[in-house]
């Protein structure tokens, strides 16, 4: 992917081992350090239209989570593990850590935004901020599918099941499945929103058959272990400390997320929200109104 036009002028790259992987970032900026987690079938790529004015007031970290690409994807495991958001909250410590940051926010979005929200239960001493876009939490996710959810959700059933059937279907053609998706979840209907350089990279990680399988494994972590960990600090009462805001597409032409205030509210100590015109890829749609959304929270 080296040789593709480069979408973060001034930032570094750079490679960061941690125990359960290689993760890929770039990192530009000063001032206050935030962290930026992309989505599933993206990359850290997703950010280039936000990235640059995050940059004027705070260090801006994007990394590839585990399974994307150009971190490592390693093999999963019986229990999927290694691809839980606890397991990839880790890797953002040590990544964090491995710049200098013990304290940080969080900028994060769809697959990303659940890592985001487990790195805020899980190391509550380091995340300063949490930003999650346009989802509600996997067990909540999951409780609340109907057969209007499954449907909108489809993909959320299929990835999930057992190994090699998602992978080999999805090997099979997996340009069609992932711009079905893209398309699908965007308020234009087509893929003339994303930059096509952005694509391209997203193109060179999706299409790799250990990728296929890492997404995958990171759908089957939701509906188990990550479920379950939902659950547990449900049961025990546990809460994101620090201040939350939550931002959701009101465009969406598949699966829209609706007002998701009140999700969050039993989950935050602090939360405030509220709707962006776009589809799901708020930075990528409308990168102004997200931005406008976001630094004043973050500067606040």
């Amino acid at each position: 992917m080296s040789e593709l036009p480069d979408l973060f002028t001034g930032f570094e790259s750079q490679l960061v081992s941690t125990v359960g992987a290689d993760i890929f970032l770039r990192h530009g900026g000063n001032g206050a350090a935030v962290l930026l987690l992309h989505g599933y079938p993206q990359t850290h790529a997703c950010w280039h239209r936000v990235a640059a004015e995050l940059a004027q007031s705070h260090t801006v970290v994007a990394m590839d989570l585990r399974g994307y690409g150009r971190s490592s994807m390693p093999a999963g495991d019986a229990d999927h593990l290694l691809y839980s958001k606890r397991a990839m909250a880790a890797d953002c410590i040590e990544v964090m850590k491995a710049l200098g940051h013990d304290q940080f926010s969080v900028v994060s979005h769809d697959r990303g935004a659940r890592v985001g929200y487990r790195l805020a239960l899980d190391h509550p001493n380091a995340v300063e901020k949490l930003v999650v876009l346009d989802i509600v939490p996997t067990s909540d996710a999951w409780l609340a599918m109907d057969h209007a959810g499954a449907m909108s959700k489809f993909h959320w059933t299929f990835l999930s099941q057992p190994a090699p059937m998602p992978e080999a279907l999805i090997a099979a053609d997996p340009d069609a499945w992932h711009e079905h998706l893209l398309k699908s979840w965007n308020a234009s209907g087509g893929l003339s929103v994303f930059d096509e350089t952005a694509l391209e990279h997203y193109r060179r990680s999706y299409r790799r058959r250990e990728c296929i399988h890492a997404m995958s494994e990171d759908y089957r972590a939701g509906v188990t272990i990550d479920f379950q960990l939902d659950l547990a600090d449900q049961k025990a009462g546990r809460k994101i400390s620090c201040p939350t805001l939550a931002l959701w597409g009101q465009q969406r032409s598949l699966g829209t997320v609706s007002n998701t205030l009140p999700v969050w509210e039993k989950w935050c100590e602090r939360v405030e929200g509220k709707p962006i015109q776009s589809g799901h890829f708020l930075a990528e749609e409308n990168p102004k109104d997200t931005l406008s959304a976001i630094l004043p929270f973050l500067q606040g």
